[in-house]
């Protein structure tokens, strides 16, 4: 069966999902005292079932064993898409993640498939590497060490020849209960609402249900370069789409990086965090200083001009309360004079009407022909931190302030008008050089109205030139940096320190004191648990005496404990902004702004360049800082806490929080403590 052949049956099964009771849209979910189990806990499996399924999974891993030590790079690279059945089955029995026992008829046929390619790997083979149609892969992530699944839509026109291919993501939905099994049997079994022609779909798991946010984000990044070794796809024809919290996916990918993809598609879901929550969840939201400036990572409505560079072409049913996503969208265009592209499924509520859908899937097709190479000079790009700080041949060095809107405008590409920036880059690769007067050497740019130099390209016609900012004053070349300064990938907030490769260092003794001792255990095992349950991984754990130079030089660490309990921090306790000073907990001491808390009953939350190896985080206390409450609703899921907080365990830890929140604030643009804020 050809793949597109097979849409409308598709489309069938989404709207009837549409259908289905959706949670989380209400007050019922609005009591943080009263937060029901996400994911709930699954049904109890009969013993011979059980037997059957433990008996099976052990097969397949006698067939991984000896694959696992082979030395053939090419195993190794494939051996994730064995792994992947595996660890599916294997996490479903281990957390009782087994939600009808139907799914383990599934988790068979997924063992048995698995079998097959660990025998057919083990012969040399790997058909399903050539397979056209649906396949399921897999891939190691840096994050913690885990195979992560993803599904493909391979074209039947698909050959590995030297032709490149368009690939369109597509973003799933929110699905409570979509555990490693149900994603990987509906990647086997289901195409998808879209499958165009000559095109491969990638499917990404994005760790479960966080519309592709954090480690989320991460898995697209991995996932994509998974499928860039293996398939010839083109780089100038990937698109972003999804339907849903995959819509929310969609508009959050689309605004952050912009002139990375041909073209976006985002359907329902969410693009902000208030006014969402205000009109679909019907919740009164009173909000710290801190957390009204971290939504400003995930609002979409703040990066809107950025979709300048992205053509956008979003869905909503007439009826949908989703349509809400693409309405407070289009506000926020107006504010650049851009009018959103927003279709409208007629009379149809949570689902595509067939005819919108085929007249979005004509304009994708029309727009991703094209490739971002057809696309001139991008124009202004907006962001709030150094996370997001690319867009195309402009990169931002550094903030003057992070977490305030930061902007660079240009006429052209030698002049640039700049709000908030500290420093800059423009580059563009071999053969790329855009401007004839660059060709000729004669480009004099100017910054904020200043004349700041004239550049040469280079005779392969590359051109890179740095600008950066003395007082009022721009100059050309790097920012000079002494001591720490926050950069991209180093300038927090805390969640940030779990996007890449980390560490829980569990600490080998005990705190000076008894009530930091109990709470950072209990956080500790907390965070491994809920690891696993929200980001669907296995947290690496060591005992800080085993933390060697590799861990420290690969690896984010994340101390518990305090300074006397655990001995990596020890090593480094004199250095960090918050530390024990004799019977308190100090922030900031020996400056200016220093404030003490009583170390009995208070404990340090922060994250901060590793002064083990400052190309690294090390976090103390805290685990990714949304709680069980965020779970609930997607928009819920941001960061809850800014690069420091002090914590007090007189009140117990929540859903929401790890205990009251005695202060918290942001570091400044070189890691120092700021003045206390005033609210």
């Amino acid at each position: 069966m050809r793949v597109v052949a097979a849409r409308f049956c598709c489309f069938i099964s989404l709207a009837m999902f549409a259908l289905a009771p959706v949670r989380g849209d209400g007050p019922a979910d609005n009591h943080p005292n009263s937060v029901r189990r996400i994911p709930k806990l699954g049904v109890e499996l009969p013993a011979e079932r059980k037997a059957e399924l433990e008996a099976s999974l052990k097969e397949l891993d006698d067939l991984i064993a000896p694959l696992a030590k082979s030395k053939d790079a090419k195993v190794q690279e494939l051996l994730p898409d064995v792994r992947i059945y595996g660890e599916a089955v294997r996490t479903a029995l281990a957390y009782q993640e087994f939600f009808d026992i139907k799914e383990t008829g599934a988790a068979l046929e997924l063992l048995a498939e698995g079998k097959q390619r660990a025998k057919e790997l083990a012969a040399g083979r790997s058909p399903w590497t050539t397979q056209t149609g649906l396949v399921v892969r897999g891939y190691v992530s840096k994050i913690d060490g885990s195979v992560q699944p993803y599904g493909l839509v391979v074209p039947e026109s698909y050959t590995s020849g030297p032709h490149r291919w368009r690939l369109d993501f597509w973003f799933h939905g929110r699905g409570e209960t979509l555990s490693e099994v149900n994603f990987l049997q509906q990647r086997r079994k289901q195409i998808g609402i879209f499958a165009p022609e000559d095109t491969i779909v990638l499917h990404p798991y994005g760790r479960y249900s966080n519309a592709n946010k954090f480690a989320g984000e991460t898995d697209v990044f991995e996932a994509l370069a998974s499928v860039q070794r293996r398939y010839k796809i083109d780089d100038d024809r990937i698109s972003v789409r999804g339907f849903s919290m995959g819509g929310a996916s969609t508009w959050h990918l689309a605004v952050h990086h912009p002139t990375l993809w041909a073209a976006a598609n985002p359907g329902a879901g969410f693009s902000e965090t208030p006014d969402f929550l205000k009109k679909f969840q019907n919740e009164e939201l009173n909000p710290t200083w801190y957390e009204r400036k971290l939504w400003h990572l995930y609002d979409c409505t703040d990066w809107a001009g950025n979709l300048q560079h992205c053509p956008t072409v979003a869905y909503s049913g007439e009826i949908d309360r989703q349509k809400q996503a693409a309405d407070i969208m289009a506000e926020a265009l107006k504010r650049y004079d851009i009018e959103l592209t927003h279709i409208i499924g007629p009379k149809t509520a949570h689902s595509y009407e067939p005819k919108a859908r085929d007249k979005v899937d004509r304009r994708m097709t029309d727009i991703v022909e094209l490739g971002r190479s057809q696309r001139g000079w991008p124009g202004p790009f907006t962001t709030y931190t150094l996370r997001y700080n690319r867009c195309d041949h402009l990169t931002i060095d550094a903030l003057e302030r992070h977490w305030e809107p930061a902007r660079i405008d240009d006429t052209g590409v030698d002049h640039f008008w700049t709000s908030n920036v500290a420093a800059f880059t423009l580059e563009y690769p071999p053969g790329t050089t855009p401007d004839l007067k660059l060709l000729k050497g004669e480009a004099v740019f100017f910054v904020d109205e200043q004349e700041v130099a004239t550049v040469r390209h280079q005779t392969d016609r590359s051109f890179r030139v740095q600008f950066h900012k003395e007082g009022k004053t721009w100059k050309v070349g790097p920012a000079p940096v002494e001591g720490l300064v926050k950069r991209h990938g180093l300038q927090g907030p805390i969640d940030d320190a779990f996007m890449d490769s980390f560490i829980f260092v569990k600490p080998s003794g005990k705190c000076r004191n008894e009530l930091v001792d109990a709470w950072s255990k209990a956080e500790l095992e907390r965070a491994v648990e809920h690891w696993r349950r929200h980001f669907r991984g296995q947290a690496r754990v060591k005992l800080d005496k085993d933390i060697t130079e590799a861990d420290i030089a690969g690896a984010n660490l994340v101390l518990w404990g305090d300074d006397q309990a655990n001995s990596v921090w020890a090593k480094i306790a004199e250095k960090l902004p918050l530390r024990y000073v004799g019977e308190q907990l100090v922030v900031g001491e020996g400056t200016a702004n220093k404030r003490t808390y009583d170390a009995a009953h208070h404990a340090p939350i922060q994250i901060y360049p590793n002064p083990l190896n400052p190309d690294r985080y090390v976090v103390t206390n805290s685990s990714f800082t949304f709680r069980e409450y965020a779970y609930l609703n997607n928009a819920r899921q941001v960061p809850m806490l800014p690069d420091w907080a002090v914590v007090d365990l007189r009140q117990k830890p929540d859903a929401v929080r790890p205990g009251k929140i005695a202060e918290a604030d942001f570091f400044g643009e070189k890691w120092e403590v700021r003045p206390p804020h005033a609210e």
